[in-house]
């Protein structure tokens, strides 16, 4: 989702940093880019003060917060090991806390997080998932408050094809993908470009701020 969103704003000619903590990820997002001079890369870990704080010192525009760890994500509660459950919500919400608490954004700026439709249809063993996204969303309602006038909101993705979902389903991908899109309103699963869509509007309209744009497919309807 997050290499969709460089795609389309290096298409438009804007200026583009991505950061994760995958050197070799960084490098192949890089050359699946074409590398224009137009991007940098930064390898960090959203959980690490020091690492985030030397990341946002760049005066920016917009900041989009997509980082995600399946690994651990799921598992039945009576046998969710703690460690786990920390990695999960320093990934997901002290990870964009420590983004909202040293980010340098420009008066009218934006700052977007990724929640996920799992706050609202759980399921057995998502316990962690649903409470970190449930969490994320509060967060974004306070800091739009707090941090004004830079706006801040919040993208919901439904179930998406991407490679997360190699970890969660493995050999099984690509049925668990078609059986979820057979349920859905829409008829299908998301795309990376759907989501990117969602995180460019919360960057450019001028008047969300606080706000949760579902884009699931209608995922929270069954």
């Amino acid at each position: 989702m997050g290499l969709a969103l460089a795609r389309q704003l290096l298409d438009e000619g804007a200026e583009v940093h991505i950061a994760g903590r995958s050197v070799q990820r960084l490098a192949a997002a890089a050359r699946d880019l074409g590398e224009p001079e137009e991007l940098t890369t930064s390898a960090v870990d959203i959980a690490d003060e020091d690492g985030v704080r030397e990341l946002t010192a760049v005066e920016r525009d917009h900041v989009v917060v997509t980082a995600a760890d399946a690994a651990g994500a799921y598992h039945p509660i009576r046998e969710f090991p703690l460690d786990d459950a920390r990695n999960v919500l320093a990934t997901k919400v002290l990870g964009p806390w420590l983004v909202a608490k040293h980010a340098n954004l420009r008066a009218g700026g934006s700052l977007t997080f990724t929640s996920g439709v799992a706050a609202y249809r759980p399921g057995p063993g998502s316990s962690v998932l649903a409470t970190a996204n449930g969490a994320l969303e509060s967060l974004v309602r306070t800091l739009a408050v707090e941090l004004a006038p830079i706006r801040v909101n919040v993208v919901s993705p439904g179930w998406v094809d991407t490679a997360i979902w190699d970890t969660l389903a493995g050999a099984a991908k690509t049925e668990r993908l078609a059986a979820m899109a057979a349920k859905l309103p829409a008829r299908r699963v998301g795309r990376p470009e759907d989501i990117a869509a969602a995180f460019r509007a919360a960057m450019t309209n001028g008047f969300m701020t606080g706000t949760v744009l579902h884009v699931d497919g209608g995922h929270r309807l069954v």
